[in-house]
């Protein structure tokens, strides 16, 4: 054979070893949004939810959702079923900035022609006065999953990061290997086993953060410096809200450990007050009752409830989601002080 047909041969296997290779990827399926010609089920095995939530999503199994981001991920949907109605997904990612989280909602929208509940896990995202412009984290966004065309996901198949996750989705469906995450999107990404308080403190009090005093004297805003401030993900939310066709919405501002909240007499603080006060306008005009647990109390307060500043353990999900539930029958503060109900002012 001369150098010639050397040179065939070579190109000609390496063709085919890739085409073979993009079929496999496309047979496997990996981020579930390709026909299932093959496998029957998705199983996902990417812990990268941007990656596999719009599967859960585009299902047709769930009619109801929850998102926000990992401060959400522990409320479980089944508790969510029995207070609401309807089939649950918890959909929050990890990280999420309010305008992932709104593209995400925006697809099942698309996708659910009868759409039941919704509950938003409010967070700083929604808060952050620079939604509009931090709109993606360094973890990557795949718009085109995002999208109503589904042909121009077949330019994104065939790469190192959709190989190994079709491998895995081989070894899934024919060894046994676990999803990385459920198919209702609920995780308990830490088994309570695991828990270590001198660990928690560390990360709870480690470096410079330190529980803060009220700030004295406190700081101060007028009226017309407030209405300047601006919260660019709130009409989102608002959008969302408004054109989802939604039975049910409920807005919950998930708890978060004392040192992550603002300093009280702060600047930030009179900022987060002006933005829940924004929030429960919202839900004031939608009729979606806004319930915060984002607020001081037993729960932010006790150390070893908590694995770092934003993450609570599986007992205070469960905590939280019993508050809910009962602050939806009584529409009041908790006697106890685990969460208000926000109502905008007259």
């Amino acid at each position: 054979m001369n150098w010639s047909g050397y040179l065939r041969l070579l190109i000609g296997t390496f063709v085919g070893a890739n085409l073979a290779l993009y079929l496999f990827v496309l047979a496997m399926n990996p981020y579930g949004n390709l026909p299932n010609t093959v496998l029957p089920a998705h199983a996902m095995m990417d812990d990268n939810e941007r990656y596999q939530y719009p599967s859960v999503v585009r299902s047709g199994r769930y009619d109801s959702l929850i998102i926000g981001t990992s401060t959400a991920r522990l409320l479980d949907p089944r508790r969510f079923e029995a207070i609401l109605g309807g089939r649950f997904a918890n959909v929050g990612m990890s990280a999420g900035t309010a305008w992932e989280q709104e593209r995400l909602t925006r697809l099942f929208m698309r996708r659910q022609s009868r759409p039941r509940a919704l509950v938003v896990g409010l967070d700083y995202r929604w808060c952050a006065t620079d939604a509009d412009t931090d709109r993606i984290t360094f973890r990557g966004f795949p718009e085109w999953m995002y999208d109503n065309d589904p042909w121009n996901d077949l330019l994104y198949m065939y790469n190192t990061r959709a190989v190994q996750i079709a491998g895995r989705r081989f070894g899934a469906a024919f060894s046994g290997r676990k999803p990385r995450l459920p198919a209702a999107g609920h995780d308990v990404w830490a088994p309570e086993s695991t828990y270590d308080l001198k660990r928690a403190l560390q990360k709870l009090y480690g470096g410079t953060r330190s529980p803060q005093p009220p700030k004295a004297p406190p700081d101060t805003a007028s009226a017309e410096e407030r209405a300047q401030w601006s919260f660019p993900a709130l009409p989102w939310l608002e959008a969302m809200i408004a054109e989802g066709n939604w039975q049910r919405v409920l807005l919950v501002f998930p708890p978060v450990h004392l040192v992550a909240q603002p300093q009280l007499g702060s600047r930030l603080a009179l900022m987060e007050a002006e933005c829940k006060e924004r929030v429960a306008h919202i839900g004031a005009v939608h009729n979606a009752p806004v319930i915060d647990f984002r607020i001081h109390s037993e729960i932010t307060s006790n150390d070893s409830y908590f694995w770092d500043p934003l993450h609570y353990r599986v007992e205070i999900a469960e905590r939280v989601a019993n508050g809910i539930a009962r602050a939806l029958v009584t529409g009041r503060n908790d006697p106890e002080g685990d969460w208000h109900i926000l109502k905008a002012a007259d």
